[in-house]
């Protein structure tokens, strides 16, 4: 084992967000072994400052489902592979014909935030500016994700008929117990990202743990060479990982780089 690529939220945060300090000696203990670690998330650059700082601004992480290649030291984006505004307007086209009382939001090019549409209620605060506008205004320019809320749908049911109607057009997923579809550009996942930078340092999957808890991480996972779940993971995770961890709650990635290291 090489490289460690570790998803954020479910995983290796607590489930109130924080970094326990036994995953901190933890990540820190993976640093001085000379293996790399990579954060490989879901969460747009604007939401990643409490994770830097709680990390010490080390390493890259991947950013908006591996769309988004962040700089931790630097706090900066590095690279970025985006919907084109008219394959977008196609998504939404497609989607809101299926599902009329859907609503939308986009994590916008450059971590400028995010736009969304007016009827796209926030529940959190955003962390940067908000751009409000309709949905061709917010596909005016290319954007790292799209996202799609349906008041009424779970998130499974609503991943099948999302991918039905838009085909090869985008890579769609979820990451959230209620009906919020993440849509990246077409080939853009955790594990195109996290295939890429492997290759760059000169790894190969063999030398790759990957560790995740929902479906946004099952592409990483099925390249990754062994695989692993926390416990708390969604049923496809757990199905799907060669291994399964303590909970995030219970610091089970730390737990893992323990077992890993023989400490």
């Amino acid at each position: 084992m090489r490289l460690i690529a570790s998803d954020l939220d479910g995983t290796l945060l607590r489930s109130d967000g924080s970094v326990s300090r036994r995953t901190r000696d933890a990540l820190a203990v993976l640093e001085e072994s000379g293996r790399v670690l990579v954060l490989v998330t879901g969460r747009p650059p604007r939401w990643m400052a409490p994770v830097v700082e709680a990390t010490g601004h080390r390493g890259l992480a991947l950013c908006a489902n591996g769309a988004v290649v962040y700089d931790l030291a630097t706090e900066s984006v590095v690279q970025e592979d985006l919907i084109d505004p008219a394959v977008g307007a196609e998504v939404v086209a497609a989607i809101r014909e299926a599902l009329p009382d859907v609503v939308f939001a986009v994590e916008r090019s450059r971590a400028r935030g995010l736009g969304r549409e007016s009827a796209y209620a926030l529940t959190y605060d955003p962390v940067g500016g908000v751009l409000v506008g309709e949905v061709d205004e917010l596909l005016a320019d290319p954007v790292a994700k799209l996202l799609a809320r349906h008041p009424d749908l779970g998130p499974d049911e609503m991943l099948a008929r999302v991918r039905e109607v838009v085909g090869d057009l985008c890579e769609v997923t979820h990451s959230s117990d209620h009906g919020l579809m993440e849509i990246s550009a077409t080939g853009v996942s955790k594990a195109f990202a996290l295939a890429r930078l492997a290759e760059e340092l000169g790894f190969g999957a063999e030398d790759v743990v990957a560790v995740g808890d929902m479906p946004n991480d099952l592409p990483m996972l099925a390249w990754a060479g062994r695989a692993v779940a926390v416990a708390n993971a969604h049923a496809e995770v757990l199905a799907a990982a060669d291994e399964v961890t303590a909970s995030n709650d219970e610091d089970g990635v730390a737990q893992l780089i323990e077992r890993l290291l023989g400490a």
